[in-house]
């Protein structure tokens, strides 16, 4: 069996050489992103100059761990690059995240970066969005139940408050997530849209025409691919 550590491990490896000395750096979330910081840290200590602009409190205190030093200030952003892995990606680099709970602010992280860096290992590529992966979507907590019925209703799914520990999980923003298990997003730029017209969505696990740099981690090395993200 192969180890998905260690594709993502050298898909992490393939992203930092895009980081170049001065960038500000948006710091992704979740077990590929650790690799990724883990790794800036190595190259902060030989002599690299970056500052980073994490997406959670895990990343930030990962990020201090590893000797990156952090923006103090949330005003106004000139994001060279984001480095972020992706739950799922389909074959035109759009993407399903949050499976961590840390979509929106990966996604604004995302949105102000000049480039937006996605790193997976091979199992992460499906043709089509959906199926094996349910869609998160961020909800405020007032009336979160009359918009699930709303999502259900647009998506014809079946919608599953997140919970952890047998209560309801909580985003970093202080509110909650529902997951839609839908078969296929066969037109993911129209459901993000539609989704966020729904009162009380904050905000959709679907990064649409984002994507700047794929690379991919696989069992044969390391497979980079590029698009054209606006």
């Amino acid at each position: 069996m192969e180890n998905l550590e260690v594709l993502k491990e050298i898909a992490a490896r393939e992203a930092v050489e895009y980081v170049k000395d001065g960038h500000l750096v948006g710091l992704g979330t979740g077990s590929t992103a650790r690799h990724m910081i883990m790794m800036l840290g190595q190259k902060i200590k030989t002599g690299l100059r970056i500052k980073g602009v994490p997406t959670s409190q895990e990343t930030a205190a990962l990020a201090r761990e590893a000797g990156i030093p952090l923006i103090d200030t949330e005003d106004r952003w000139e994001i060279d690059i984001a480095i972020d892995g992706a739950d799922q990606v389909d074959s035109n680099f759009n993407l399903i995240k949050g499976g961590g709970g840390a979509l929106l602010k990966e996604k604004i992280v995302a949105a102000s970066a000049k480039q937006f860096i996605v790193m997976v290992d091979h199992t992460k590529q499906v043709p089509v969005l959906g199926g094996s992966f349910p869609l998160p979507i961020e909800v405020i907590a007032f009336g979160w139940g009359s918009t699930a019925r709303e999502i259900e209703s647009l998506t014809k799914s079946r919608v599953i408050l997140r919970e952890r520990n047998g209560v309801p999980f909580r985003t970093e923003s202080g509110n909650l997530i529902v997951d839609v298990h839908m078969d296929r997003i066969d037109r993911p730029g129209d459901l993000e849209i539609a989704l966020n017209l729904i009162p009380g969505v904050v905000e959709t696990g679907l990064f649409v025409c984002r994507t700047d740099v794929l690379i991919v981690g696989t069992p044969q090395g390391v497979q980079t691919f590029y698009a054209t993200r606006r």
